[in-house]
């Protein structure tokens, strides 16, 4: 049996009604042609991380400023150690 890719969207549909607790997971797994275990798999996933939908864009722009800064100091760091090796062999060290 081939694996079907399933949009965001489509999880998120499937999640939200597991969520409600109106229907049975075993009917929502049969109204939407996929595995029970899927469907506890997305309502777990969707719970775990509800709590990122009204986590602050400062904090998440402060990281993302972060990273970025991270990500220059590596790229510094790789060349400024290139630049030590190239200098160590002009002047015959190591």
């Amino acid at each position: 049996m081939m694996k079907k890719e399933r949009s965001p969207e489509f999880k998120k549909r499937v999640a939200l009604e597991a969520l409600k607790e109106q229907k049975s997971v075993r009917e929502i797994a049969a109204e939407y042609e996929i595995h029970p275990m899927q469907v506890c798999k997305w309502k777990k996933q969707l719970y775990d991380k509800a709590a990122l939908a009204f986590e602050s864009s400062a904090k998440k722009s402060a990281e993302q400023v972060a990273e970025v800064r991270e990500a220059k100091l590596h790229e510094k760091i790789g060349q400024l150690t290139i630049e030590l090796d190239w200098m160590k062999k002009k002047v015959g060290i190591g």
